[in-house]
């Protein structure tokens, strides 16, 4: 037993010990500031280049907003929202097949937001001879902090909608960072590409120029009626806010895609949590994500990082010691099973009871007796030794009556002669055979030991311990 809690407070001992280590090597990493080199586009994120200001205001503000956690392939399950908006480039490559899943969700009715400087091109098909691409202008560097609004917007000056239309309601500015890329339109006729930029005029490029996606091919779109020579081409791209310098481009375009359509924002600087308060940012970027309509809209978190798949016990515990602590725990118990399971000396034979013990025979004897309910032959056992004894006791020889014995030792004693010889005469007759249950057997041998207690009788030196 002492060995064991030895061993039990060597273990308590360690494990004190790897706490404080963890907590005395353990530096606190602070949170890195935040650019728009490195950005998290996250509805977690309450950074300078987060979006949770933009999904709280949609929340609080009545919208069913979420935040989409599963897998592509599940767009078209029971939960399947109306829009969905991705926002940056995502920590999580977008891959080709996830890629399709989101282009075929479109194709059968549903509104895909993208928001980013370089849109992934396998979420961008093309429409007939339509193609939507982005070109960046100026890249960020590590300097750029997306709450130094004079920084980020130097030389970029406020754009006004080209058109009245849903997704410019309550639009008046907007603000965008001298980051933002400009949205190329451009369409193929008859083997000469020309390139439409914000409707004012256009020019050729060459066909190398416009980059190709590597991913599976896009599902079929409807042909627009103008391919056919039947009337205007309806589903042409719409220029929503052009970039107000002629020719550069667009900052908000959206097109039709089968049954649903895809919106493209080419700056998230606007929905940013920096930059959703500057001019009217934040219309903008309510009508982009809602569409103006009230159907759900859930935000991209698989690809941020925040998928179903990751465990969130784990992601709590990031950045802290306590993973290591629960590690070296393990460890030290594996060590303690392997030591605990391997012999470290010689051999030693496990012990064997000792056969010739009274005390085992006894028990044995009285198992046999309770067995067999020969409670007769228990109480002789126990009875032809006291009588002895009180014979000797009385002065009389063995073999004298049980009431010649009952009145010597009540006479000595001063015991109750009649209780006395009654006891005998009932020992006398049950071991001659008298009906006997186990009951009152258990009664008389007790009568018996109480006894030769009182009177001392038989009593060895460990009985006599044992009676103090």
């Amino acid at each position: 037993m002492k060995s064991r809690l030895i061993i039990f407070l060597s273990i308590v001992l360690l494990v004190a010990v790897l706490a404080a280590l963890n907590a005395a090597s353990y530096v606190r990493v602070e949170r890195e500031r935040e650019v728009e080199l490195l950005p998290d586009r996250s509805t977690m994120n309450s950074g300078g280049t987060g979006t949770r200001a933009l999904f709280e205001y949609l929340r609080e503000s009545g919208a069913d907003v979420a935040r989409w956690g599963h897998p592509m392939s599940a767009l078209s399950g029971p939960d399947e929202p109306e829009t969905l908006v991705i926002v940056g480039a995502t920590r999580r490559a977008i891959e080709a097949r996830e890629a399709s899943a989101i282009v075929n969700w479109v194709s059968a009715g549903g509104r895909l937001v993208l928001i980013d400087r370089e849109p992934n091109p396998q979420l961008l098909p093309r429409v007939g001879g339509w193609r939507v691409y982005a070109q960046m202008a100026e890249y960020p560097d590590a300097d750029s902090d997306p709450f130094d609004a004079e920084n980020m917007t130097r030389g970029a000056p406020l754009l006004t909608p080209a058109q009245p239309t849903a997704l410019t309601r309550n639009v008046a500015e907007v603000t965008r960072s001298r980051f933002a890329s400009r949205l190329q339109l451009s369409r193929n006729d008859s083997g000469q590409p020309q390139i439409v930029i914000t409707g004012e005029r256009d020019r050729s490029v060459p066909e190398s120029d416009i980059p190709e996606s590597d991913g599976p091919p896009p599902p079929p779109a409807p042909t627009p009626r103008a391919a056919t020579g039947d009337g205007p081409d309806t589903h042409a791209p719409v220029v929503h806010i052009a970039d107000g310098r002629e020719g550069e481009g667009a900052l908000l375009v959206d097109y039709a895609y089968g049954r649903g359509r895809i919106v493209v924002l080419s700056d998230p600087y606007v929905v940013s949590n920096a930059g959703l308060n500057r001019a009217d940012n934040l219309f903008l970027a309510v009508n982009v994500v809602t569409g103006g309509g009230r159907g759900r809209v859930a935000f991209d978190e698989f690809h941020q990082g925040y998928g179903e798949t990751q465990n969130q016990l784990f992601a709590y515990l990031r950045g802290t010691p306590i993973i290591w602590m629960f590690g070296q725990g393990a460890v030290v118990v594996l060590a303690l099973m392997w030591t605990r399971g391997r012999r470290f000396a010689r051999p030693v034979p496990a012990p064997r009871p000792d056969r010739r013990s009274k005390l085992e025979f006894v028990s044995s004897m009285a198992e046999l007796q309770q067995s067999a309910r020969a409670y007769d032959l228990a109480i002789e056992n126990v009875y032809q030794r006291t009588r002895r004894a009180l014979a000797r006791y009385a002065g009389l020889p063995a073999t004298a009556a049980p009431a010649q014995i009952a009145e010597r030792v009540a006479a000595r004693s001063g015991r109750d002669r009649a209780a006395l010889e009654a006891l005998l005469v009932e020992c006398e007759d049950a071991s001659a055979g008298a009906p006997l249950n186990g009951r009152r057997a258990l009664r008389l041998a007790q009568d018996l030991r109480e006894l030769e207690r009182d009177l001392r009788l038989l009593m060895r030196s460990r009985e006599l311990r044992q009676s103090r």
